[in-house]
């Protein structure tokens, strides 16, 4: 079986610092597959190349979704392409409301009654969204933005989500919260996900396969079931 994501030999650097070496990756189109590991171990820098936020300069190996080479293709030209980013921090366009944010998102659409109908889909998601419709973006509480930030990728109706980092900063109630509706998102809208995440024990119990980063490096990849037992994973990264 093709995988809808393949990342061969994957080298990053930051002019001489060589950041991520030589990562071997593929995520299948219905996954959701997260990345594990410490900070510093080159998991934001993956992410963040393969949805084209990173200069092309830097990159060695070959990235392609869907079939087509995406290794030095620019951010926006990937994202028409089907593979939508929800980066680390949200950053929402704090001056907009929550409907202009969410619009923004649907930039490269042309057919208004998909949207709309992608946006009710997206409103039976998070409810709050459409409670604070005309509220500006900055308003808005972590946990909302967060909804808000997930809810502007989704309206480009990807094949697929990047999520980095999505449960930071947040009340473990409201991440939970998040993360129940991510799995939704994935069971439910048959999207394909893969996401960073610093909560090692929530994203092994989420997806369905974890890589394990660790200075640049896959040293381990499993299902999340058969990583969240072994043994080192869970002195290193689960608390023993």
């Amino acid at each position: 079986m093709t995988a809808l994501l393949q990342v061969k030999d994957f080298h990053y650097y930051y002019g001489k610092i060589h950041v991520v070496k030589g990562v071997n990756m593929e995520v299948h189109e219905g996954e959701m597959v997260t990345i594990i590991g410490a900070n510093g171990a080159g998991k934001t820098t993956t992410l963040q190349a393969i949805s084209g936020l990173l200069p092309a300069l830097g990159v060695r190996g070959e990235i392609t979704f869907n079939g087509k080479n995406i290794t030095s293709l620019g951010g926006e030209k990937i994202a028409r392409m089907g593979l939508s980013q929800v980066i680390e921090g949200r950053h929402i366009f704090s001056k907009l409301t929550v409907h202009e944010n969410l619009m923004v998102g649907a930039y490269c659409r042309k057919d208004k009654t998909g949207i709309d109908k992608d946006l009710e889909r997206i409103f039976k998601l998070f409810p709050r969204l459409k409670e604070r419709l005309k509220q500006l973006g900055g308003t808005l509480s972590g946990g909302e933005q967060q909804m808000l930030a997930i809810g502007r990728s989704l309206i480009s109706n990807p094949k697929m989500i990047l999520l980095d980092e999505p449960s930071l900063g947040l009340a473990p109630i409201v991440f939970r919260e998040i993360f129940e509706t991510i799995k939704e998102i994935n069971e439910k809208e048959g999207k394909t996900v893969l996401f960073v995440e610093q909560n090692a024990k929530l994203a092994l119990k989420t997806a369905g396969r974890g890589y394990v980063f660790q200075t640049g490096e896959v040293v381990m990849h499993d299902t999340g079931e058969n990583l969240e037992r072994d043994p080192e994973i869970r002195k290193a990264y689960l608390g023993g």
